[in-house]
């Protein structure tokens, strides 16, 4: 499975793409998107938009990742963490891909086994999860590829449940 991670935000948009093989995940590449404060927004949204479109047709992945937007304390930072959320989820959808979404708790679960791990322990079981030299830099680079790791782990059990109701439903027709 080639999964693609997006940490979505507008001023910095991680992204992380990892694989699966021989049952190991290895990372294939990360980054982070950056758009310039100083830009206007519908800029800012365009280039955004073409940069996640071309990453998603340059990768190819199976799956993309996206982290679902909760809560922010800070109304601007929700308001541009939304936007860059909403385009990341119809660039996938345009590219055909399918999408998942998982909350930062979910994320931080699957990847350290607590939910409410901070930055910098999610920055390092990425780095030890997919035997990286260093820890990835920034926190929105390591986020993205934890989403790519969440998923990466959940989807088997996914899967599962999904053939068991489906037998579970054909067995009471």
């Amino acid at each position: 499975m080639f999964v693609m991670g997006i940490d979505p935000g507008l001023s910095r948009c991680g992204y992380g793409a990892v694989r699966q093989e021989k049952g190991e995940p290895v990372a294939v590449v990360s980054g982070v998107i950056t758009t310039p404060d100083s830009n206007p927004l519908a800029e800012r949204l365009a280039e955004l938009l073409r940069e996640l479109r071309q990453l998603m047709s340059r990768l190819s992945p199976e799956v993309v990742v996206v982290e679902r937007v909760l809560f922010q304390a800070n109304a601007k930072t929700a308001m541009s963490v939304g936007q860059a959320s909403g385009l990341a989820l119809a660039a996938a959808a345009e590219a055909g891909i399918p999408v998942v979404q998982y909350s930062p708790n979910e994320v931080k679960q699957a990847v350290t086994g607590w939910g409410n791990a901070g930055k910098e322990q999610v920055q390092r079981m990425v780095q030890v999860l997919l035997d990286l030299p260093e820890k990835p830099c920034p926190p929105d680079r390591a986020d993205a590829l934890a989403l790519a790791l969440c998923h990466l782990a959940s989807a088997p059990l996914a899967r599962a449940a999904s053939a068991a109701m489906a037998s579970s439903a054909g067995s009471r027709r």
